[in-house]
């Protein structure tokens, strides 16, 4: 017998149904839209910013066939690969001699003949802004070549096309306050240049340089430079040559082959994107290669797996509504002689008809957003794309997927429809059926496996049994929910009588709370598993990173000996332009015999100064040298974390070395200091300092309160002033002095061991000089401030600079927890707004009997909200619990790496903590449920109209 006949009745039925009911219809389509729009939009999104080989040629060579560059070999025969990144002396090669290394390459000499060329170098410059001075590059690139093009746009104005002419991207622009007409300066040379143009970088949106013609920045520099010694020579970059090959040739790879004789290295795009054989390679032998393919990992498979899970969960209650409305009418095809097989077909045609028209919609949809956000989307990752990539397979993938998923989702409504008898269907009488008692022991089963998959999978390092036990350990949950919701009416004894009502009522219609309630569960759990996973992680990189100064410090540091007299004209430079607040806090550099800083030049020309670390225990650390590794096999986690934060640890792995002090990091201040710099609020350690006395940041160099310093008095003979105080021969004295102790947390002060009074110093023989001054910052300085402030000490000298903390690196960790929020919150709104709706379907004969019997209209409105309230909340609680699985499975596993690379060198940090994202979280469990019980109540009509009840 021939099924299709009945299959296409089917179809037909489900679409004048679906064109019936177009509220529920435009419900589902959404239900499954908006995943394949945001699959599509991301799949669209990656294809294209991820750069192909071709766009990335383009982005290194413009519209040119090449890029030709000398090597540090001089002109010696070399190999490369067909990519021209890898190269290197042929094997066996004698390594050249410094005087071949030195003779010039006459690289234009290897460019196939009729080619065209330009030239290409940069250089770090210092120029005047609207608002002071910036650092940035130069490239002297005749940038208007049509050779360019693709690699830099103009954006507004002009090229430069005079040596008097200078360009600028638009981000450096932009910080630096200019515009197009106004003159800019190279300072040094003191050049002028008008500023004609901005341009972009495609591949790299964020550049900040300067682009002027060859020949105008670089030459008249040098010399300038060569007139007057007191002009810093200009530091270039080595020449690269960008070639325009004969016309329909190119560069090809014997071109290559003959260059490299020459010891030239070419990058050619026609050679990368078709490379030779590997017989035609003479590195390929000595190359081992790599594989670019990347494997698709158990985390994207999980990501996949739950997003249809996702999907069934949201559109199944929904299909479950239409079922439900439709009653009578399947009861009809029953009553007309259909199988329970045809009505089925009937509620899975309608899951076809709708899943095919919401894939479609999706796509079409993420194409066009994908489109309409192109330019924002280009600015967020920084770069543009090349060309809308679309992956004609991947696309149609996307769409089979909301295709099928709209077909599950409406397989248990079509189960169900498909066991009523028709005499219930036709009469509207639902029956009653007892919940499954199996079930939920199933999903205990599959929780406790799930979890215990998971946490191994963690533990043993697996990823594939992270994702598999994950996704278990959730299914389990959601076998659990009929019991939990069911447990739920009993809450409601107490409670007034809508919560009473919405509590009893989600548990007695257990099959359209529950997958209302998964649903929400699904989505909050893969958003709080992300989050927790990225909050954690960017506590592990805080924990990691090692600052250069005290956060919200500032120093002001002379940056030439003896410029301590220029230091009062620089502070006033720093506090007229620079957010600080407070007065400054002056500290000064220490050191023995003659200074290091200009005697360096001759072996034991100068002194040393050393504070030396007592040996044993609380002083040593255990954690580096003789039995290092065999105590770190031993330790945990926790217990490597305290001894690496420890005193005596703190400088062994890393010490910052600033303000003047070398390795012995003592510097001379006073109270100040311990309060601006170091933020110890100590009046016994201020006192110390006044009375003398030095103040030891790391505990560990002291010994029952006395610190040795240790000193060699050497003097260099050309050290004319310090040599005739100090004659004879070197001396190295040993002191033993009493020190104030700080608390063991002030030893990770960036840059400062010890701070000593000047005439602690000057009483031990040592030599003392002004340095600069630490401030506190009210707040960050803008690019402005910055740029004033640097030019203000141009003005007073330029003999001081300015030391800012190096801040975290800026992440898009908070932008990341945001977007997960608002989207598990929109798709919580969504499942609690098909559950009131479902509900309304439901309890029309209940709301009927209360307004029989007086209730007052609000209760329809406040009942909408308390169903709401009940699946939102419910729904985010389970979520956060299942979100915890595989998030603590992946740093299980992150915490074995690190526990490994530990073990292997005892200095490496193994902290790997698992912190909870409670903004997010909070937003989750509070703002939405209560968000979705709101808006629920406020789009009930209140109004009543009585009818006759049924039955």
């Amino acid at each position: 017998m021939n099924p299709l006949p009945g299959w296409r009745a089917a179809f037909r039925i489900a679409r004048r149904d679906a064109a019936r009911a177009k509220g529920r219809s435009a419900l589902v389509v959404a239900m499954i839209a908006l995943p394949v729009l945001g699959v599509t939009a991301a799949d669209l999104t990656y294809r294209s910013a991820l750069p192909t080989k071709a766009e990335e040629l383009t982005a290194e060579l413009g519209s040119a066939d090449a890029r030709f560059a000398a090597t540090s070999m001089g002109p010696v025969k070399l190999h490369q690969m067909p990519d021209g990144i890898n190269w290197s002396a042929p094997e066996g090669a004698p390594d050249p001699t410094p005087e071949e290394q030195a003779k010039p390459v006459d690289v234009p000499a290897t460019f196939p003949e009729g080619s065209r060329y330009l030239t290409e170098r940069s250089l770090p410059a210092a120029v005047t802004t609207r608002h002071g001075i910036a650092d940035t590059a130069i490239t002297e690139l005749r940038i208007s070549d049509p050779m360019m093009r693709g690699r830099i746009e103009l954006t507004d104005g002009s090229y430069p096309r005079k040596k008097s002419e200078i360009a600028a991207t638009s981000d450096f622009v932009k910080s630096a306050g200019l515009s197009i007409g106004d003159r800019v300066t190279v300072r040094g040379p003191e050049q002028t240049y008008t500023l004609t143009g901005t341009v972009e970088l495609p591949a790299d949106l964020r550049a900040d340089a300067l682009y002027a013609l060859p020949g105008s920045v670089i030459a008249p520099w040098q010399k300038s430079a060569d007139r007057d010694k007191t002009i810093l020579p200009p530091q270039p970059s080595d020449p690269k040559w960008l070639v325009k090959g004969p016309a329909g040739a190119g560069v090809t790879w014997q071109d290559i082959l003959a260059a490299n004789k020459r010891g030239v290295v070419v990058v050619s795009r026609q050679v990368a994107l078709d490379p030779p054989p590997d017989s035609e390679v003479p590195m390929a032998s000595m190359s081992s290669g790599y594989s670019t393919e990347t494997e698709t990992t158990a985390a994207v498979l999980t990501v996949a797996a739950m997003a249809v899970l996702e999907i069934v969960l949201l559109a199944g209650p929904a299909f479950a509504v239409g079922a439900r409305r439709s009653r009578r009418q399947l009861g009809l095809v029953g009553s007309c002689g259909g199988s329970r097989g045809q009505v089925r077909a009937v509620v899975l045609a309608g899951g076809a008809v709708l899943g095919g028209v919401g894939a479609l919609a999706g796509v079409g949809a993420g194409f066009g957003l994908t489109a309409l956000f192109r330019p924002m989307i280009e600015d967020y990752t920084g770069n543009r794309f090349g060309e809308l990539t679309v992956r004609p397979w991947e696309i149609l993938a996307i769409a089979v997927l909301g295709l099928v998923t709209g077909v599950l989702a409406a397989l248990a409504p079509a189960i169900v429809a498909g066991r009523q008898s028709v005499l219930e269907s036709l009469t509207g009488r639902r029956g009653t059926r007892r919940s499954s008692r199996v079930l939920p022991v199933i999903g205990v089963i599959a929780l406790t496996a799930g979890t215990g998959v998971a946490v191994y999978g963690g533990v043993a390092g697996d990823t594939a049994f992270v994702a598999g036990g994950s996704v278990l350990a959730e299914l389990g949950v959601l076998g659990c929910i009929p019991v939990i919701v069911g447990f739920l009416g009993r809450l409601g004894r107490r409670l007034p009588l809508t919560p009473r009502i919405a509590l009893r009522d989600a548990a007695r219609n257990r099959g359209r709370t529950a997958p209302a309630v998964a649903a929400v569960m699904a989505a909050v759990a893969g958003s709080v598993a992300i989050a927790t996973y990225t909050s954690s992680h960017a506590v592990e990189q805080e924990y990691d990173f090692v600052p250069n100064m005290t956060p919200g410090t500032v120093a002001l540091a002379a940056s030439d000996i003896g410029a301590d007299a220029e230091l009062p004209r620089s502070r006033a430079a720093v506090e007229q332009n620079y957010p600080v607040s407070g007065r400054p806090a002056d500290f000064g550099r220490v050191w023995a015999g003659s200074d290091c800083s200009v005697y360096y030049e001759e072996e034991n020309g100068c002194g040393t100064l050393e504070l030396v670390k007592p040996t044993g225990k609380g002083h040593a650390c255990a954690l580096k040298g003789k039995g290092a590794r065999e105590l770190a096999l031993r330790l945990s986690a926790d217990e490597h974390k305290r001894m690496m934060n420890s005193p005596a640890c703190m400088d062994e792995n890393y010490t910052m070395v600033a303000f003047g002090t070398g390795d012995h990091k003592i510097v001379i201040g006073g109270a100040d200091v311990l309060d601006t710099y170091v933020k110890l609020d100590d009046p016994a350690a201020a006192k110390a300092l006044a009375e003398g006395v030095p103040v030891l940041l790391n505990p560990a160099y002291a010994e029952r309160g006395e610190v040795t310093l240790k000193a060699a008095h050497i003097y260099n003979d050309r050290d004319k002033k310090n040599r005739a105080r100090h004659p004879g021969k070197a001396r190295t004295t040993t002191d033993r002095m009493k020190v104030y102790v700080a608390p063991d947390r002030f030893a990770a002060t960036p840059g400062i061991r010890m701070i000593m009074p000047q005439r602690t110093a000057e009483r031990l023989g040592l030599h003392v000089e002004e340095y600069g001054s630490f401030y506190a910052l009210g707040r960050d300085a803008t690019d402005a401030e910055e740029q004033a402030a640097h030019a203000a000490l141009d003005r007073a000298g330029n003999r001081a600079y300015l030391m800012s903390s190096n801040e975290i690196f800026r992440t898009q960790d908070d932008t990341i927890l945001l977007i997960l929020a608002l989207f598990a919150g929109v798709v919580t709104l969504g499942a609690a707004a098909i559950t009131t709706g479902l509900s309304k379907a439901d309890a029309e004969a209940d709301l009927t009997t209360l307004s029989a019997v007086g209730a007052p209209p609000g209760v329809r409105r406040s009942l909408s909200g308390f169903q709401c309230l009940v699946v939102a909340l419910t729904g985010v609680l389970l979520g956060t619990a299942a979100g915890l699985v595989p998030a603590v499975a992946l740093r299980l596993t992150d915490l074995r790496a690190a526990l490994a690379e530990m073990r292997e060198d005892p200095m490496q940090s193994a902290y790997t903590p698992i912190v909870m994202p409670w903004e997010t979280v909070g937003l989750l469990a509070l703002v939405v449920p209560v968000l979705a019980g709101l808006l629920a109540a406020a789009l009930t009509s209140s109004r009543l109209t009585l009818a006759r009840r049924a039955g």
